[in-house]
């Protein structure tokens, strides 16, 4: 069985890690430098940097910030923010990146998915969504949660996988910043169809949290969190040691 990864996420604007709620009332947090060496020291399986205007403002991801990250840990990173092609997969990868994850890009483009997992190999590209239930379906925005695509996550999701993703990030508009716990339902709907990887992101507050989404969403991999990480609300060591203690098979 496959241990279940525990990932902090640095959302990354100016340089800056900032944290906001439902995607609103974005403050700054720390240097993503300083945190990702935190985080590359407290049991971390992986780390995920996005540059999460970078879409909407039309521009490149910030490399040199980004080198920087990389240079610092010793784990996977994840990196997303402004991809639209295959130069740009390049450019990330050269960063120091080892995943690239496309969110508004694939929507544009979903043949983006496709020409990547070819040249780059399909472990290396992660398809990001971000999900808000809308009239009572889940959709997909783009541009960092500011646009309503209108496509159904499900749909999307499965396609994702078909165009050729090795990964997927599911990330809940709703629950984002709110503390309440994983949107359960959404991940439930959306990885009916699913066999590939599946990371979590959105709503953890505590622990039991992350119990509850591996216990609810068994297709779930990994746990993704922000603030709960960034301000030591939650220790990653003390979160991997209850999950092991509750049956979880986790990496300590």
């Amino acid at each position: 069985m496959l241990a279940k990864r525990i990932i902090p996420c640095l959302d990354v604007r100016d340089g800056m890690v900032v944290k906001g709620k439902n995607f609103e009332g974005i403050r700054e947090v720390e240097s993503p430098v300083a945190l990702a060496a935190r985080y590359n020291l407290s049991g971390a399986d992986e780390l995920v940097f996005y540059d999460i205007t970078a879409s909407a403002e039309g521009r490149a991801l910030f490399a040199d910030t980004l080198k920087e990250v990389a240079s610092r840990i010793f784990i996977p990173l994840t990196v997303g923010g402004g991809i639209n092609t295959l130069e740009d997969f390049d450019r990330v990868l050269k960063c120091g990146a080892d995943k690239v994850s496309v969110n508004t890009g694939a929507i544009a483009d979903p043949s983006l998915i496709g020409r990547a997992a070819r040249r780059y190999g399909d472990q290396c590209v992660v398809l990001s969504m971000d999900v808000k239930r809308v009239d009572g379906r889940f959709v997909v925005f783009s541009h960092g949660g500011r646009r309503n695509t209108g496509i159904p996550a499900e749909e999307w999701a499965y396609r994702g996988q078909e165009e050729g993703a090795g990964e997927l990030v599911l990330n809940s508009i709703d629950t984002d910043g709110v503390k309440d716990g994983f949107d359960c339902e959404m991940l439930q709907k959306v990885c009916k169809k699913l066999t590939i990887p599946v990371i979590a992101s959105g709503g953890a507050g505590k622990k039991e949290h992350f119990l509850t989404l591996f216990d609810e969403v068994p297709q779930a991999d990994a746990g993704l969190a922000a603030s709960v990480f960034h301000f030591g609300e939650i220790d990653i060591g003390d979160l991997k040691c209850y999950l092991s203690q509750n049956g979880v098979h986790v990496r300590i």
